[in-house]
């Protein structure tokens, strides 16, 4: 069952003339205990698709529905406000009330709904304690660290029970260590309790350790939508290989195709590849090769699929060395698990990772 269903949303910022279309028609829908990813890169729409399903945005058209309910449905001038959608938010700056206690700051909801303090009170340690901070009730916001206060927010957005939790960036305020571990803290919370969750973030690993589904918007519309595997190891389009992964973008030519297989020219060697999209059906036209990084292998001998190009730079990376090579316009980069010597190497690209489009 759809928790959350959008259906054609158009949202534009201005008007007449000066209007500037942010979302383009989006159509997306959200299962019970399913978790959607929103990704993208700056500007895509995503935040702003985020906020007109939680009210805080104006579409022009299209229709939105929480369960049976429908909240916006432009052809109606249909719109109900934030506050009558019962969706549970968590800001990308948690937005926490600095006067009020943990225990207060997560209360403040339900106190807005006028329930009595006798049942506020149960229903808050209970949440507090299933975020691990049932001993922290009585601090204030400037008493906790990074991860502490992002807890906060989640709990406050938890506490009276919403059939949807939208989250905007909820990671993006901690440092790279504890991010990764408040990505497996919230990916647990969310299973453990059977959450259904939009997610707004701009980290494709982030996006693809905490989602059950990733939608990947490109200028307003969705460009794919998969599984983070499918999104990772299928990708449509150009656009989506390079913004799901660390790439390799090699100038190439395709000299022939037969079914998903491409011969290419690259670099003067000749190479397999597997094609991908609609951009390498003609021979003898201009393409794009693309190949992640950790899948080129980095040999001193010749290899059937491969160029040669010599070491530029090496740089440890703690469990590997990522290396360079270089010459001319073109560059490959490529792991090692050792620090590779300077010199001339073969770089091989294996034909079903090595994608045209």
């Amino acid at each position: 069952m759809n928790v959350l269903t959008v259906n054609d949303l158009h949202l534009d910022y201005g008007h007449g003339a000066t209007a500037n279309p942010i979302l383009k028609g989006v159509s997306m829908h959200l299962q019970r205990g399913e978790v959607v990813a929103l990704l993208g890169p700056s500007g895509s729409g995503k935040t702003t698709l985020l906020r007109a399903v939680a009210g805080l945005e104006s579409p022009k058209a299209g229709t939105i529905d929480i369960g049976e309910r429908r909240v916006y449905d432009g052809s109606k001038k249909l719109e109900l406000p934030a506050e009558a959608r019962n969706l549970g938010l968590v800001f990308q700056s948690y937005a926490l009330w600095p006067h009020k206690t943990v225990f207060d700051n997560v209360a403040y909801g339900l106190k807005l709904r006028k329930l009595a303090a006798r049942d506020i009170e149960p229903k808050v340690r209970e949440v507090l304690a299933q975020l691990g901070l049932g001993h922290l009730g009585e601090r204030f916001p400037h008493q906790l660290s990074g991860g502490q206060q992002q807890r906060v927010a989640i709990a406050r957005a938890l506490v009276y029970n919403p059939p949807v939790i939208l989250l905007d960036e909820p990671l993006s305020n901690l440092d790279a260590k504890l991010r990764e571990e408040a990505r497996a803290f919230l990916r647990e919370l969310i299973v453990r309790l059977g959450l259904s969750a939009l997610m707004v973030t701009h980290d494709q690993a982030e996006a693809m350790a905490i989602s059950d589904r990733i939608l990947l918007l490109n200028n307003g519309k969705i460009e794919q939508q998969g599984t983070p595997q499918s999104m990772y190891e299928a990708p449509d389009t150009l656009f989506t290989a390079e913004f799901m992964g660390s790439n390799n973008r090699l100038p190439a030519r395709v000299v022939a195709r037969s079914g998903g297989a491409a011969r290419l020219q690259v670099e003067g060697m000749a190479l397999n590849a597997t094609a991908r999209g609609s951009g390498a059906s003609d021979p003898d036209v201009e393409a794009s090769a693309l190949i992640r990084v950790e899948e080129v292998r980095i040999g001193r001998t010749p290899v059937d699929n491969g160029i040669q190009l010599p070491l530029s730079t090496c740089m440890y990376l703690g469990d590997r060395w990522e290396c360079l090579f270089k010459h001319g316009n073109s560059s490959v980069r490529a792991y090692s698990k050792h620090r590779v010597d300077p010199g001339q190497y073969w770089l091989e690209m294996p034909a079903e990772k090595l994608w045209v489009f």
